[in-house]
């Protein structure tokens, strides 16, 4: 039996590395979407030590002409897609009162939050329908607590992550019938580079009680619960909504 093979956008560090990592150890080979003009060299050599086929390609989601290209390269690599994790997003341009929000910066987030994120499904979801096989598929996409939970000093992301899981939903009822999981992973308060500069804010949040686990969220924990979403044993779930958030989300008096 060959491999299965993954696309995970956004996973030359954090939590798109985590997801590309737990895959690997799953036994998934990867291909790895990003901004920068070439990888890493340790991101190879670390998804390699992990027994996967890797391959790289430079892309910005929110270029939608290149997301043919995308799918090309994982399909010559591999000879198929199995999954794809949508990971790659970016948060508010600027913090600050909603009042004030500026449309180039609401135009940014959702051009690649969401505007991106849905037609690259698309195209991978048409790519995974012409090349059937014997692994499950899977399309899993990285919202965030903020789907639901509103900060208005970042309206803007707020609202790209809301609009990316309606996407889902409907994603879900669509591919239903053909057999591919669509789920949506909403992570609460997790340390990596988009959070370092509000380190001592969460600090603070989370020794006061906001985050009931009383502890930060790990890029880990969300590769884990993808690598497990996407060898397939949970696909009778499709279409939900998992919370990775200690609790964070869970309403409370």
């Amino acid at each position: 039996m060959t491999r299965p093979a993954a696309i995970v956008t956004g996973g030359a560090r954090g939590i798109g590395l985590a997801c590309a990592e737990a895959l690997a150890d799953a036994g998934f080979d990867i291909l790895v979407a990003d901004l920068a003009d070439k990888p890493a060299d340790r991101l190879a050599e670390n998804l390699a030590a992990r027994g996967a086929k890797f391959a790289y390609a430079q892309c910005d989601i929110a270029d939608l002409s290149s997301h043919a290209s995308l799918v090309d390269t994982a399909t010559q690599a591999f000879g198929r897609i199995d999954c794809l994790v949508n990971n790659a997003g970016v948060g508010a341009v600027v913090r600050g009162d909603l009042l004030d929000l500026k449309p180039d910066n609401f135009d940014r987030a959702l051009g690649i939050n969401l505007r991106g994120t849905v037609f690259l499904s698309q195209a991978v979801a048409k790519a995974m329908l012409r090349q059937p096989g014997d692994h499950a598929k899977s399309i899993i996409t990285i919202t965030s607590v903020s789907a639901e939970m509103a900060s208005p000093e970042r309206a803007e992301y707020c609202m790209s992550k809301a609009g990316l899981s309606m996407w889902v939903k409907n994603l879900a009822l669509r591919l239903a019938p053909e057999n591919i999981g669509v789920f949506e992973l909403r992570p609460g308060i997790i340390r990596t580079d988009m959070t370092a500069g509000v380190t001592a804010k969460y600090d603070a949040l989370i020794d006061s009680g906001l985050v009931p686990a009383k502890r930060w969220g790990e890029a880990s924990d969300i590769g884990a619960m993808v690598a497990a979403l996407a060898a397939g044993r949970l696909g009778f779930s499709t279409g939900s909504i998992i919370n990775v958030d200690g609790a964070l989300s869970v309403p409370r008096l």
